[in-house]
């Protein structure tokens, strides 16, 4: 899947991680194996945290996913002010093979999936069952991760991304592999997901735990519109996962810590961690660019309560652009799944399949009404909702996630066409002659 020089990164990094290990009987840096550097628990957790680490960066969820996501799926509710170009494409949906932070995103993907795979591949070392289970489901809910993105952004209803579930053991040797279907990717992901909920404790500190896995299940259940398992999903992790909305939506963003409401975040410390939502969405005040993504009208305008909290969460650079107030601490954690989402997922399928599992779907709505200070519904529906995780979901990653799930359009763009997906980037195409570009590009 990855071309020859990407897999040779892979590698030296697993270099890099035990460089600092026992100096002794150790065999040459320039040829060690694998089996030398992973042979004991303690070398496999420290890749393990490593991959959160680099799962993390700016290139994944440390920022890029999200924001292309975001820009992908925006129509005039943002506007790009940045002097890069990359980001510009991807709002304009006029997006070139060449574009680095694609490509960026791309890699750093399939580098996650590639130390998962190691730390997967060695896990015969581990003597202990209940840390051998631990790790290898937190290494599954990785990989499952990192695929969702990959196949949902570069992938369509029928194409979808290289799988390798296997450990790279020749990095001289033929690594070219062709694209799977988006059934086996899913397949697989469901499989990874499968074993992380049955073998992850329901608390792992800051790293993925059996809810952080069930919430992804949630999240890619409803993106499939497998409404039922979706929505048992969410309420599981509802009803079990000790999480609770924060006492105001403010106190939801910007904390240097998990707070009650983070299902699984990614870490950011002043020594370690990318937060680059900051970088594009916050002011040079608030340790960001300036506001390169400022917020328009026509955002505010889907807010039907001007005591809402969330249509009043803003403020302004000196330029006066809009930004938004869900990034303005530069080493605040980055969350990836929060008690909110699960709860508009298990509103969403109960008033799709006509059910009240968990809680009718008016009171899951108003309780996220509740929080942010808006006045409570009446009566719901799915556009009602659809409508509430525009409001609470805001620049997290979800808009471009939400038109292909349903159907829907931007800026007069069909959900499913080409031009609301990635290119492959032209380095792996270059680099990989199996490799089949998408249509459009």
């Amino acid at each position: 899947m990855k071309n020859r020089n990407s897999y040779k990164l892979i590698f030296i990094g697993l270099l890099f991680i035990f460089s600092c290990e026992d100096r002794l009987n150790i065999e040459p840096t320039v040829s060690i194996s694998n089996d030398a550097a992973l042979n004991s628990a303690a070398s496999i957790n420290k890749l393990l945290i490593g991959t959160y680490q680099i799962a993390g960066n700016a290139n994944s969820h440390g920022g890029y996913v999200q924001i292309f996501s975001d820009l992908l799926g925006a129509d005039d509710q943002v506007t790009w002010n940045g002097t890069f170009y990359e980001p510009r494409e991807a709002l304009t949906k006029n997006m070139l093979v060449n574009n680095f932070l694609i490509q960026g995103i791309w890699e750093n993907l399939y580098k996650v999936i590639g130390h998962t795979n190691l730390v997967l591949g060695h896990l015969e070392v581990i003597a202990d069952d209940a840390e051998r289970s631990r790790i290898e489901g937190e290494a599954r809910f990785l990989r499952a991760l990192n695929y969702f993105e990959l196949v949902r952004l570069f992938g369509n209803d029928t194409i979808g991304v290289p799988l390798r579930l296997d450990p790279i053991e020749d990095y001289g040797g033929d690594l070219t592999i062709a694209r799977n279907s988006t059934s086996e990717v899913y397949d697989a992901i469901f499989g990874d997901l499968a074993i992380a909920i049955s073998q992850l404790p329901d608390d792992n500190d800051v790293y993925a735990d059996k809810y952080a896995a069930e919430a992804l299940l949630a999240r890619v259940q409803l993106y499939l519109g497998h409404y039922a398992e979706a929505r048992d999903a969410a309420d599981d992790v509802i009803t079990n996962g000790g999480k609770a909305l924060s006492a105001d939506f403010a106190s939801a963003f910007n904390h240097d810590e998990d707070n009650e409401e983070d299902i699984f975040a990614m870490q950011v410390t002043s020594q370690g961690g990318d937060n680059q939502l900051i970088a594009m969405y916050a002011s040079e005040d608030n340790g960001g660019r300036g506001g390169d993504i400022s917020i328009n009208q026509s955002y505010l305008d889907i807010f039907d309560d001007p005591n809402d909290q969330r249509s009043q969460f803003f403020y302004e650079n000196p330029k006066g652009d809009r930004l938004t107030g869900k990034y303005t601490n530069q080493f605040g954690n980055v969350p990836v799944m929060r008690l909110a989402e699960m709860i508009l997922i298990r509103a969403e399928c109960n008033v799709r399949l006509g059910t009240e599992t968990g809680a009718p779907p008016l009171d899951d709505v108003n309780a996220i009404r509740q929080r942010s200070g808006a006045t409570f519904l009446a009566a719901v529906t799915v556009d009602d909702i659809l409508k509430e995780r525009q409001r609470e979901l805001a620049f997290e990653g979800f808009w471009i996630y939400d038109i292909k799930r349903t159907h829907g359009s931007v800026q007069g763009i069909a959900y499913d066409d080409p031009r609301l997906v990635m290119p492959i980037p032209q380095s792996e195409i270059d680099a990989n002659n199996l490799m089949e570009q998408n249509e459009g590009y």
